[in-house]
């Protein structure tokens, strides 16, 4: 089975949707602020990105390829969590929120990662990070977190660890169009598999996990063998573009999140489709060609 890839002609019903949303007579949902990572390694072609594919029954992009991550807890928004790296107020210029919210997404990035891959960013001073979190008792923490019975900023003052925010690197950022039920506000960070660290099939949400290089991810996803949402597939095929994933990471400094929300635009030819970054528009065309 072969899935949309952008550009994604819309059916009629989905036009007629968005239009009435576009014209006020129809009110969204109100989106959930979510962080999502772009967990990289090296490979002999290119960068390799880790994926998770959701199991079937999701309710939220069920079956898809998507990178770890979710959303924002309440927990995360304290103030009081061990930080290394640039203070909040620097993520909150590149992120486009105010230093609260910033703050919380970085916290949500660091914690959903160590959830659904068993990587933590995180390290017994500002220049190390932790090797190894493999053990009975980093497993133990691990479901705490997941089930919301331990707050990130517990876990890290009781192992004397401090958030390496300096790990993480700004990429992007979507919201889930207005004519969606369920509706997501997410920032995309990158980062490096730390050195002795490992992943390992641990997210309750997926079914399966791998390593792939984002080209060959693309590839799949164009041959039907993987499913991904266009901001997965996009942002699959940036990512292709860059030699190595050092080269990806160093390429996120400086970077400035848009919150991209597709809309509809005319289709070349006939039709209708939703729009993407316009920064993904001749990397897409380059692909295409």
């Amino acid at each position: 089975m072969r899935i949309p890839i952008p550009p994604i002609p819309l059916p009629d019903k989905v036009v007629e949707l968005a239009r009435a949303y576009a014209d006020g007579s129809r009110e969204p949902a109100e989106p959930r602020d979510a962080a999502t990572v772009i967990l990289l390694r090296g490979a002999e072609d290119g960068p390799a990105v880790y994926y998770l594919r959701r199991h079937t029954t999701m309710e939220f992009a069920g079956g898809m390829c998507v990178y770890p991550g979710g959303g924002v807890d309440p927990r995360d928004f304290d103030a009081t969590v061990a930080w290394a790296g640039p203070p909040p107020a620097e993520w909150a210029e590149r992120l486009g929120c105010d230093e609260e919210m910033a703050r919380a997404l970085v916290c949500a990035a660091v914690r959903e990662t160590f959830e659904e891959s068993g990587v933590l960013l995180a390290g017994p001073s500002p220049d190390e990070v932790v090797a190894d979190t493999t053990g009975e008792d980093w497993e133990a923490d691990r479901h705490a977190l997941e089930s919301r019975d331990l707050a990130m900023t517990s876990f890290l003052a009781a192992r004397g660890l401090v958030l390496r925010t300096d790990l993480l690197g700004v990429w992007g950022g979507w919201l889930t169009p207005a004519f969606e039920p369920k509706r997501y506000r997410t920032w995309f960070f990158v980062a490096l598999l730390p050195e002795g660290q490992r992943t390992r099939h641990v997210s309750t949400e997926s079914a399966s996990v791998t390593w792939l290089p984002a080209a060959e991810a693309v590839a799949q996803a164009e041959r039907g063998e993987m499913l991904m949402m266009p901001p997965t597939y996009l942002t699959s095929l940036e990512v292709a573009q860059f030699g190595s994933a050092a080269e990806v990471v160093d390429a996120a400094h400086g970077r400035v999140v848009q919150m991209h929300t597709p809309d509809i635009e005319p289709l070349d030819g006939d039709g209708w489709t939703l729009s993407i970054p316009e920064h993904h528009r001749p990397i897409l065309a380059a692909h295409r060609s």
